[in-house]
């Protein structure tokens, strides 16, 4: 059932009211809004239909009424799409200038915390799933073999293997070539068991050698792809009675300290369908188990050359989303004007 003009407006004015108060909200202070012009028994009235819908519901018999993870969602949606026409009127940060990027995504969490008041995290940015651009085998010794693995972005990744018996230049040549003409461009997902089979079949003498590199290739991308998240705000969850009290308000302090569950979070935002759009989690929705008394906002922002990174913001169910949706389009925008190259 599609809500008509009259429930919105009661339902974003049991909401707001309730994101302002945390207390209940009954007929009497809803009938305080100038523009809705409705008697308390009209409101009540909608306000039933509101609860029986799933918007809304009443935590004690005697109480007034407080939004539901429905009727958050709703709001929610309503919110997006006024702000995506409103884009022109955020407010704009000043985010100090600066070449040390681990300094700018510290300053950035600490910046959001105080401006919101809430707990905060961001990614450094990444290449998301690396691609090999290039490997080099070298022979350091008789017992030893650097290989050098160049990944998508220029990252360099180095690794000693360990020989029995010296490999000769030919042999080297041969090895360097199979492996370049065969993975170069591809990400660790794209090389397959039958590929490996072949690679090792190829290299005749030196299959064993030839497994020892492939894994050190794929150890070397997995080190490129973890994430580092950096947090502000963490004691900001103590201000909300409603998590600092819950039972799982020490499983929220851990989770936001030791960040394990904010890198798991920001990876499956990276690698999903949106990549750059404003997604929000609300109680239950919420991936995380330790956050479903919660709310959690993400964005995700991009540098160029695929460079992309989250920015998230957790808080309770009734945090100020408006402000936090600004804040966060306005964040995309400036590390977007800090870390871009000049044109030339």
């Amino acid at each position: 059932m599609d809500l008509d003009e009259r429930k919105k407006k009661i339902l974003n004015a049991i909401i707001k009211n309730y994101l302002e108060t945390g207390e209940p909200v009954g007929s009497r202070t809803i009938s305080k809004y100038s523009d809705l012009a409705l008697s308390s028994a009209t409101i009540r009235n909608e306000m039933s239909d509101l609860e029986e819908l799933g918007y809304i519901m009443q935590p004690h018999t005697s109480a007034g009424r407080i939004p539901s993870d429905k009727g958050y969602r709703f709001f929610v949606d309503q919110l997006m799409m006024e702000k995506d026409r409103e884009v022109s009127k955020m407010q704009e940060f000043i985010i100090e200038r600066t070449e040390r990027m681990e300094q700018v995504l510290k300053q950035v969490v600490r910046t959001l915390a105080t401006n919101t008041n809430y707990a905060t995290m961001i990614t450094a940015p990444s290449y998301g799933r690396n691609r090999l651009k290039f490997i080099q085998l070298s022979q350091v010794d008789e017992e030893q073999l650097l290989a050098i693995i160049v990944l998508e972005g220029n990252i360099v990744k180095n690794r000693i293997l360990t020989i029995d018996t010296p490999l000769d230049s030919e042999t080297l040549l041969k090895l360097n070539f199979l492996l370049n003409t065969s993975l170069n461009g591809l990400t660790v997902e794209e090389i397959n068991l039958s590929m490996i089979a072949k690679l090792k079949e190829q290299a005749g003498n030196e299959s064993a050698l030839m497994a020892e590199i492939l894994d050190a290739v794929a150890k070397s991308v997995a080190e490129s792809e973890d994430l580092e998240v950096y947090t502000g705000g963490v004691t900001n969850i103590f201000k909300y009675p409603e998590l600092s009290r819950s039972e799982k308000a020490s499983e929220l302090i851990l989770a936001l300290e030791e960040k394990q569950q904010l890198a798991g979070l920001a990876r499956q935002n990276l690698t999903g369908e949106e990549e750059t759009g404003i997604q929000v989690y609300i109680g239950d929705e919420s991936p995380l188990g330790t956050m479903t008394d919660c709310s959690i906002v993400t964005a995700n922002y991009e540098l160029g050359e695929g460079l992309h990174g989250t920015i998230g913001i957790i808080g309770p169910k009734r945090m100020d989303y408006e402000n936090v949706v600004d804040n966060l389009k306005t964040l995309k925008r400036q590390l977007d004007l800090v870390f871009r190259p000049p044109k030339e």
